[in-house]
């Protein structure tokens, strides 16, 4: 795997968590749900430069699915910290569009490397 839009787009998703995150501890001192969301948003990208070294296509195809995971687990912990007003919303409207933007790229990297595996 190359430098991806998908890897980049991660790394700059994984950067707007942690900023979300920092903001959200110091301005409403809330620890347990923003926490999840800085594991869950973070991994999303872990996961996809795990991948990179996958040791076959199935590998790859586990990797990505888990990356697909903790992006749905992240969707979920950002629409709870907004419907909580932890986030404000113009700051719920830019992670929820880049985490389903990614959450479409996964889905079809997964059904790519899908298709190519079962034409071998």
């Amino acid at each position: 795997m190359k430098e991806s839009i998908l890897k980049i787009k991660s790394y700059n998703f994984a950067l707007q968590i942690i900023k979300s995150y920092q903001l959200i501890v110091k301005n409403d001192k809330e620890y347990t749900l923003s926490r999840q969301l800085l594991r869950s948003g973070t991994s999303v990208g872990a996961n996809i430069r795990e991948a990179e070294f996958a040791q076959s296509n199935k590998d790859f195809i586990s990797k990505m699915s888990i990356a697909l995971k903790e992006a749905n687990e992240t969707e979920y912990g950002i629409a709870l910290l907004h419907d909580s007003s932890y986030l404000k919303h113009d700051l719920f409207l830019s992670l929820i569009s880049q985490n389903k933007e990614l959450i479409k790229m996964l889905v079809a990297t997964i059904n790519t490397m899908k298709s190519k595996s079962t034409n071998f």
